[in-house]
């Protein structure tokens, strides 16, 4: 599963969850696509040598034309369904390995004519994500910097416990929310499982061949959502807020309520 795609997108009604202001936030809906399999986490030399003082370690981040290529193409045709517009995001300046990627996703763009292509490094991006998130439609980046920037994105939006993530390979999908097991509350009724919602309506998207029942499972948490029903992370200070429970019964059941009129 070499494809990891994060969108972070922001309703009217949770712009105060934001650390952004309203006006910045207003409208933001970008979708970053994560090399998942390769570069600085994964590829080889790596370890620990020397002793005392001498002592070092290091990794390598690496990448092959075939790896940028297949990544790539996942961005370029997730710009074609949406707003047209692809950033490819490195660090060229620096890295050898960026150039490289750079020089692949250029020579790939001939074939989507369609889609505005354009090239940012990576610390650069991170100060436009928040500085003016609009402009971003598809980010597409190596493993390590989109690690960085969708979690920068996911706390645009809100909170992390908003947003799902689908990774995609040959035949295979795994969905999920992209924060982890968030053992510290496990228990307490506390977490937002919206994203494990929004995780299940790609899974139908990507996976099962069913968009119309993806949709349903998003209008049923929007329906939820603008009901005013809020988890403590995503609840305006002195606003009520519902456990986990609550949230993810009353999400259900506006799924099934719409699943039935399909």
């Amino acid at each position: 599963m070499y494809a990891n795609l994060r969108p972070a997108a922001i309703r009217d009604d949770l712009l105060g969850a934001s650390s952004l202001k309203e006006e910045v936030a207003r409208g933001m809906d970008v979708l970053i696509v994560r090399e998942l399999i390769g570069g600085i986490y994964f590829s080889e030399p790596r370890g620990v040598e020397g002793d005392g003082d001498e002592r070092a370690a290091y990794n390598t981040m690496r990448y092959s034309v075939g790896e940028v290529r297949r990544i790539a193409k996942v961005a370029f045709e997730a710009a074609q369904k949406r707003g047209g517009r692809l950033c490819s995001v490195d660090k060229a300046n620096v890295l050898e390995v960026s150039r490289l990627w750079r020089e692949t996703v250029t020579a790939m763009a001939a074939g989507y004519p369609e889609v505005e292509l354009r090239h940012m490094y990576v610390d650069n991006a991170a100060m436009q994500l928040v500085a003016n998130p609009n402009q971003f439609d598809v980010i597409v980046t190596g493993n390590i910097f989109g690690d960085i920037l969708s979690d920068l994105a996911a706390e645009l939006a809100g909170s992390i416990g908003m947003l799902p993530s689908g990774s995609l390979g040959e035949g295979v999908g795994l969905f999920e929310p992209v924060h982890g097991s968030a053992p510290d509350i496990a228990g307490a009724d506390k977490a937002n499982p919206c994203a494990a919602f929004m995780s299940l309506s790609m899974a139908f998207d990507f996976a099962l061949g069913q968009p119309a029942l993806g949709d349903a499972v998003r209008d049923a948490i929007g329906d939820v959502l603008g009901e005013g029903l809020r988890t403590a992370d995503i609840a305006r200070p002195g606003e009520a807020a519902v456990g986990c429970a609550a949230m993810g019964a009353a999400i259900v059941k506006r799924s099934l309520q719409r699943i039935e009129r399909l």
